[in-house]
């Protein structure tokens, strides 16, 4: 029913693309035959979103990975770089947040640990919409920052590190994943927050610690600890699930790049404030000047570039296949 729900969204989306150039078409014809100004001046607009509108569909159309329609359970890490790496991870988190609601997602942050002096040491969050893990995979590796440190008192130069882990979730119907109770090591604390009435005074708070492969999942969102406990398996389960079609596909490291540290020569992407103002993306090395903007949330523009990158690099596999 949901896979029929999309391709009827689908054709209603043509449809209307229909409709509307059919208008447009219309609208041209009388405005020469009339020799309107006001009403080639509509029809200038209506091609102008008509092909802003083409351009999110051909996007969509980019968009064809399995899961890639899913929610995204989004994880941020600081990496190498002491404080300014945690500074840079809640940077990082803003940035995708922002992002995020521009769109119309809804965002969901299950667990964040603070710094030990600012900023965050990782956070993960739950982002809600159409395609959201199709679109948010373009930023899943290591990001990497160049400015001068609010941190130094010398006002040095610093390079800091962060990661980005993206994954589908995955419904318990779609790929039913057993969890014996010996591999998993569940702790409780007390939630941490900014203080007042919103941190709970009892050990609410979960961590799941699966032990064959190390992953480590908080939640600390939910006012119980069993909802706690309910919110982390599922998304336990998300991430055990992806790295398992990830396996069966053989596409592991191509899917999440090479398991590298979160250092340097490992970045997907730089940020550059500092001597000059640059963005670039490493792997289809597309860039802007306007940081501003970019750590604001404007992402579009490199995921877009991403994800056609990411279609030729398919292409070319399969070609070299053939």
């Amino acid at each position: 029913m949901t896979e029929l729900r999309r391709v009827q969204d689908d054709l209603r989306l043509v449809d209307r693309f229909e409709a509307r150039l059919a208008d447009l078409e219309t609208l041209n014809q009388l405005a020469v035959e009339e020799d309107d100004p006001d009403s080639a001046a509509e029809v200038a607009a209506g091609i102008e979103a008509l092909a802003h509108d083409l351009s999110d569909l051909e996007v969509r159309v980019l968009l064809s990975g399995e899961y890639d329609e899913r929610d995204a359970v989004v994880s941020v890490q600081a990496g190498a770089g002491g404080t300014d790496s945690q500074d840079w991870a809640e940077m990082l988190l803003r940035m995708l947040v922002r992002w995020a609601q521009g769109r119309g997602f809804a965002v969901t942050i299950h667990d964040q640990q603070e710094g030990e002096e600012a900023g965050i040491r990782s956070a993960t969050m739950t982002v809600s919409g159409d395609r959201a893990f199709g679109l948010l995979s373009a930023e899943a590796g290591v990001h990497r920052l160049v400015r001068i440190s609010p941190f130094d008192s010398q006002n040095r130069r610093h390079t800091a590190f962060a990661s980005v882990d993206v994954v589908p979730v995955i419904e318990e119907a779609d790929h039913p994943v057993e969890i014996p109770d010996e591999e998993v090591r569940l702790d409780t604390f007390r939630s941490s927050g900014p203080g007042g009435q919103s941190v709970n005074t009892t050990d609410s708070a979960v961590r799941l610690t699966h032990l064959p492969t190390g992953i480590v999942i908080s939640c600390q969102d939910q006012k119980s600890q069993l909802q706690n406990k309910t919110v982390a398996f599922q998304l336990l389960r998300s991430k055990l699930a992806e790295l398992e079609r990830r396996k069966r596909q053989e596409e592991l490291e191509r899917m999440r790049g090479e398991q590298r540290e979160v250092a340097w020569g490992s970045q997907i992407r730089s940020y550059v404030l500092h001597p000059y103002q640059m963005v670039k993306d490493h792997r289809t090395d597309h860039e802007t000047s306007n940081t501003e903007a970019v750590l604001d949330g404007d992402l579009d523009a490199f995921i877009t570039a991403y994800l056609e990158w990411k279609a030729k690099q398919r292409a070319a596999a399969g070609d070299t296949a053939g």
